[in-house]
This record gives C-alpha cells, sequence and structure tokens, in this order.
C-alpha cells in the first residue's frame, strides 16, 4: 500500500478513538514497527494530537479533537490547490495561524513521489504576483473570532486621532495591501469602514450579551450604504480606464456600458470628495469627469495644482 494513502486511511482509523497503541496500526495494517513508529510520527506532522505515556498499559493518548472526512481531488483540483496555496504567501499576515507553506508541506506529503514532483514544476512556472500587506495588522485572528461569536470587539483607533471604539465587526477583506474592516460603532450606532493596522489594544468584551447577528449587520450596511454615498457621479473611461477600475474597484461604483462607451458610476460622500478626486487622477487620461459639476470642478482644480508643481 501507498504511504500517502495508508497514512490516510489510518487517520481515519483512529478518528474516533481516544488511544491506541503500536501493535493496533501493525495488526490493521499489517505493517512492522518500525513502519508503524515513522507512520506515528508522519500522523504528527499531518495534525494528529496526541501524547504518549510509557508504562505497561501506555501508548499513545489522542486530544480531542475535529478530524476532516476524507476528501478525494483530481490532477487538476490539486494543481489548483497548491497554486492558490502559493499565491497567498504574499499574505505575510491573515487571520490565520498556520502559515500557508506548512499547510503546503503537509499536503505535498500525502502525494505520491511523482506527484509531487509534478507540483514542484507546476510551482516553478506558474507565478501570482500580489500587493503584500503594507503595514501587517496584529488582531485580524481576534477580529475574525468576534464575527464567528458575535461579540463586541473594543479597541484604540488611531489613524487620525486617538479614540477609543466599541465595534461588531462583520467582516474583513483584503485590498491593494491594506486589510479592512467593516463594523456598527454601538454605542455612536453609526457603520463605518476601518483599517486593521491602525487598532490597538484590541479586546474581546464579554460585558455584552445582546449583541447582533450577521443579518442585522448586513441590514445595518445597506443601509448606510444607500444613505451615506448620497452624491451620484459618472465618469467616462477608455478601454484601458474600464481595465484599470476592473482592478481597483470599490463596493459604491459600478461598471455600465452604453452605446460601446464604458462608464464608472456609483455614489460618495461629500467627505469623500477629496478621496474621490484623488482616486479619479490615477486613471490619468483615461477617464473624463462628467458629473455632477462638484466634482468635475475638484477634479479640474487638482489637475492644475499638479501642472503648477511641474513648472
Amino acid at each position: 500500500m501507498d504511504k500517502s494513502v495508508r497514512l490516510n486511511q489510518e487517520l481515519i482509523y483512529l478518528s474516533d478513538k481516544q488511544e491506541f497503541q503500536l501493535k493496533d496500526l501493525m495488526k490493521e495494517f499489517h505493517i512492522s514497527r518500525r513502519t508503524a513508529l515513522r507512520d506515528v510520527e508522519a500522523l504528527g506532522q499531518m495534525g494528529l494530537a496526541y501524547y504518549s505515556e510509557t508504562g505497561k498499559h501506555g501508548g499513545y493518548k489522542i486530544i480531542n479533537q475535529k478530524l476532516l472526512p476524507p476528501v478525494y481531488f483530481n490532477s487538476d483540483e490539486i494543481h489548483s490547490i497548491f497554486f492558490a496555496l502559493s499565491a497567498l504567501k504574499q499574505l505575510t499576515s491573515t487571520p490565520f495561524e498556520k502559515s500557508y507553506e506548512q499547510i503546503q508541506q503537509k499536503l505535498s506529503a500525502l502525494l505520491p513521489q511523482a506527484q509531487q514532483k509534478e507540483v514542484d514544476k507546476l510551482l516553478k512556472v506558474v507565478h501570482y504576483y500580489s500587493v503584500p500587506p503594507i503595514n501587517p495588522p496584529k488582531a485580524l485572528a481576534l477580529i475574525l473570532q468576534s464575527i464567528l461569536e458575535s461579540k463586541v470587539v473594543s479597541l484604540v483607533y488611531t489613524q487620525y486621532e486617538r479614540a477609543e471604539l466599541h465595534l461588531q465587526f462583520n467582516e474583513i477583506f483584503y485590498r491593494d495591501g491594506i486589510w479592512f474592516s467593516s463594523a456598527y460603532d454601538i454605542f455612536v450606532e453609526q457603520w463605518g469602514t476601518y483599517r486593521c493596522d491602525y487598532m490597538v489594544d484590541v479586546v474581546l468584551e464579554e460585558r455584552f450579551k445582546q449583541t447582533y447577528t450577521l443579518a442585522e449587520l448586513d441590514d445595518f450596511q445597506k443601509t448606510y450604504e444607500s444613505e451615506f454615498h448620497n452624491i451620484p457621479f459618472r465618469c467616462r473611461l477608455t478601454q484601458f480606464g474600464k481595465e484599470s477600475f476592473l482592478k481597483h474597484r470599490y463596493p459604491n461604483m459600478e461598471l455600465e456600458e452604453i452605446d460601446g462607451v464604458f462608464y464608472m458610476t456609483g455614489g460618495y460622500h461629500e467627505t469623500e470628495l477629496n478621496y474621490m478626486v484623488h482616486y479619479l487622477t490615477s486613471f490619468g487620461k483615461h477617464l473624463v469627469v462628467e458629473e455632477p459639476p462638484q466634482l468635475k470642478k475638484a477634479y479640474l482644480k487638482h489637475l492644475k495644482e499638479m501642472i503648477l508643481l511641474l513648472e
């Protein structure tokens, strides 16, 4: 029996047990004591949590855990999984403690040798480039935990000035090198989007027993988006401008095509005017602001200021 197949079957065999001895594996899988010892070590590297006990009735005690049922993948699916893990290596900060490289090594150990070589070859010739985190945040795992457990988090937010906030998070997302989060401020009763790298002293609060469900938080977000981004805008795009938009789009913006011409449409709040101008400037000559007049005027003013810098 192939080693990777045997290890998978051993995991299944041990999944409902609290303890085992080497002779159990030797008898069940017709292997030698030496092979059983190597397999136990390999099972530990694959994630089986156990500790050994010496003595006449010693053996291995399995720490209570949930083992995943076996899943079988074809070659294309295996290639996709390893490529995805390789691409995610660039995210040096994630909500998960285990590194993607460690996961990749564990999965690779389960593959036959020929398939391992095939995967290694794939990862050498196919590459994925993305923006690594600019300022890796430290509390992603805690924020994710608060979402899954529907708990309020207290923190100090430092992007503009130090402010103590009590937030219930709804989601975390990654864009252009920055981790963001959407959350409801339970004291101010206001929705907002926050940068995770500006959060310090993040603590799970146990005193708030009545919290919102994810569905209720989704409703808060929808109401916020419809009411906050209340100034509609419209910009004409070239083909290259369309591609740029699709690379760096925001939830409050849409792409429309009318008679073969592409338009960026959406809404913004008056407090976001300067940010909108800077964002639209990044399109260069591949964007024309059509409306509203307020945005067009601010955009032209910004372009003139840029020209003055060159004189």
